[in-house]
């Protein structure tokens, strides 16, 4: 019983990260830049999380002023820079395109893995490489050619979405060596919100930051693919194996697809179909075949 309401619990959680286009697209639509609406879902995720701490056990907030590059290393070099990608990759191409491009992340930390840990590759490793690296040029329509160009720039913000989701796991599997999960995700969006808030043009007299419908879609945006997604997903991964629970979160890219096809009447071609089974086919070789090991929750 508690299994199954672990898995319940990632497959929520994930399915909230599913739907952050929703939010995207609306603050878009209102006129908010790419680097805007990150901040936005950093500050909310940020207060509530402190708050949420506050409120529930205070000394998750101690940390030692020696880890402080770590968190800038998480939130700033990561958080701010992936969801900024994202978020531009999801207005320059689709939905369902930047989704499949944030999944690359896997294949970059196998890459970054190498170089900064060390770690060798195994055959599992290297089918996921080739199965992201074909998916990728399939989804993205490098081959077959089409007649339907789709945005180089928007491509390129996409994979470097991976390559940002990618540093969080590098940094943060040093993080882990002294601090819980719950600890880590906070400062890192407190971080994240101090790096943004001086350079993203939000003003406090803004008439449209502080509208009604706005607002909802802010605090939407904090609580719904951020807050609960990262608390839900961190206790059912608190109850299951982590590869486990990395394997269920693969509901993230098919619920983020789902909607970008039936919500934003994106289309996708039959080959478009095969990459994105191919990169969610990789993330979960990688998880059925690693080994064992501590991980933090995801972040995207």
């Amino acid at each position: 019983m508690k299994n199954k309401l672990a898995y319940v619990l990632v497959v929520i959680g994930a399915s909230l990260w599913g739907i952050i286009g929703i939010f995207i697209h609306e603050l878009s639509n209102a006129g908010f830049t790419s680097l805007q609406i990150v901040t936005l879902r950093v500050v909310s995720a940020a207060i509530m999380l402190v708050s949420y701490l506050l409120i529930s056990d205070a000394q998750l907030l101690k940390i030692n002023m020696k880890d402080t590059p770590v968190f800038a290393g998480t939130g700033i070099m990561s958080i701010v820079f992936f969801n900024w990608c994202y978020f531009t990759a999801i207005q320059e191409v689709s939905l369902s395109i930047a989704v499949m491009l944030l999944y690359t992340g896997p294949a970059f930390v196998i890459l970054l893995s190498r170089i900064f840990f060390k770690e060798y590759f195994n055959y599992p490793k290297i089918i996921a490489l080739l199965f992201t690296a074909v998916g990728c040029m399939l989804v993205i329509q490098l081959f077959p050619l089409s007649n339907k160009t789709i945005s180089f720039y928007g491509v390129l913000v996409g994979l470097g979405s991976g390559f940002g989701y990618a540093l969080y796991s590098i940094f943060g599997k040093v993080a882990l060596r002294k601090h819980p999960p719950i600890t880590i995700i906070t400062y890192t969006f407190v971080f994240a919100s101090l790096a943004l808030l001086p350079t993203s043009g939000l003003t406090l007299d803004s008439t449209l930051l502080f509208s009604p419908n706005i607002l909802i879609t802010i605090l939407g945006l904090g609580l719904f693919p951020t807050v609960l997604a990262y608390l839900l997903y961190t206790i059912g991964l608190s109850m299951i194996e982590s590869g486990k629970a990395s394997i269920t979160a693969t509901m993230e890219p098919v619920i983020a697809t789902a909607l970008g096809v039936f919500m934003f009447n994106e289309v996708l071609t039959g080959f478009q179909i095969v990459g994105i089974f191919l990169i969610i086919s990789a993330v979960i070789i990688l998880q059925i075949k690693g080994k064992k090991r501590k991980t933090v929750a995801r972040t995207p």
